[in-house]
């Protein structure tokens, strides 16, 4: 009988046992199910950012709105392309690699421009470039670059334009007001995809955008209306320096007028972003010019020139072009015309690119 009752006292025991001991797994399960759910939680990425609609030609955009395309927020979520705008491959670009926008490519400034003139080459070869980056006239390219005062992206935005892209947007004060928005960056390398798609116009559907060397010179001479703005310092402006290490002459085209620098911050505001155009109605001002003249930006091989030109086409005007050889071209041609010195003072000197000292060039 004793050990009847042992028995059955032993078998309880057991089966408390392993009751406790199922809970207590059960109970280890569903602390680990809500930890995994709180994890996810946190690491979830921002999403149904919301932006209010822009204009086509509306170029300088927020980080909001750019983020809110990314999330499927907007008419351009459908097809669209994000570039980051830099000089050089990838590997010579370790910022993008560190963090870039999500989805976005790069894109090497040498892949829009030739190294003879610097100028935008040539439509067979945009015509490839966008196709290798699944690009059509109808995708909406939304180009940044690492902080506002860097033009590398208006340049990108510029070409794309002049090639017939109907919707570019740059990112206004680049990858600093991207992170500055608190949205976050992804790391690694994005190939783009190639489209077998035409592009669906003659490049370049804009050629009115770009003038050339000829056009400019013809313009010079025969347009009173017409005002060539240098988008130089001032240092550049009245033949100090060249501005570059690869540049020997100083000066410029005879005729040209000063509209300021943007790598100095006059086309910024504070918080790195770009100014209205009532600031360039005011540089024009301070050269007796202004929007009523037909006007060519240049600087010294095109990347500066293409902000205040963006500027013009985001606010409906179209008597603004680009002149893409700059000082770069025209002072590879003895007998052009320049000016060295303030056009508007006493101590301008008129002579030709053959006459100029060759020892101007940036150190």
């Amino acid at each position: 009988m004793k050990k009847r009752v042992m028995s059955m006292l032993l078998i309880a025991a057991m089966a408390l046992s392993l009751l406790a001991g199922c809970g207590s797994e059960s109970g280890e399960a569903d602390d680990t199910k809500e930890q995994k759910e709180e994890q996810e939680e946190e690491t979830e990425e921002p999403s149904d950012v919301k932006a209010d609609p822009v204009d086509q030609k509306k170029v300088y955009v927020t980080p909001e709105w750019v983020q809110s395309v990314i999330d499927g927020n907007q008419d351009e979520s459908e097809n669209y392309v994000i570039l980051e705008c830099a000089w050089g491959e990838t590997a010579d670009d370790p910022a993008y690699e560190e963090g870039h926008i999500k989805g976005a490519f790069h894109m090497n400034t040498d892949s829009v421009e030739s190294e003879e003139f610097w100028n935008i080459r040539t439509p067979e070869e945009i015509e490839k470039l966008m196709a290798d980056y699944g690009i059509t006239k109808d995708t909406t390219v939304i180009c940044y670059g690492d902080t506002g005062t860097n033009s590398a992206d208006d340049r990108v935005a510029v070409t794309l334009l002049w090639a017939g892209v109907e919707n570019v947007k740059c990112l206004d004060g680049g990858m600093e007001a991207w992170t500055k928005a608190g949205y976050e960056a992804e790391e690694g390398i994005n190939e783009p995809e190639a489209t077998a798609e035409e592009f669906g116009v003659t490049v370049p559907a804009h050629p009115e955008y770009v003038l050339s060397i000829e056009d400019v010179k013809d313009k010079l001479k025969n347009d009173d209306n017409f005002r060539l703005v240098s988008i130089r310092s001032q240092a550049e402006f009245t033949g100090e320096t060249s501005g570059y290490g690869y540049i020997d002459r100083a000066g410029e085209p005879k005729g040209a007028i000063w509209g300021h620098d943007t790598d100095d911050g006059s086309y910024n505001k504070e918080d790195g972003t770009t100014v209205g155009i009532d600031v360039l109605e005011g540089f024009l001002s301070e050269s007796d010019a202004s929007m009523e003249n037909e006007l060519s930006f240049y600087c010294g091989t095109g990347w500066r020139a293409c902000i205040p030109f963006l500027i013009c086409y985001e606010n409906g005007y179209t008597n603004a072009t680009l002149y893409d050889g700059g000082w770069f071209q025209w002072q590879m041609e003895d007998d052009n015309e320049v000016q060295v010195g303030d056009p508007a003072g006493d101590s301008c000197e008129y002579t030709t690119v053959g006459k100029l000292p060759t020892d101007k060039a940036a150190k």
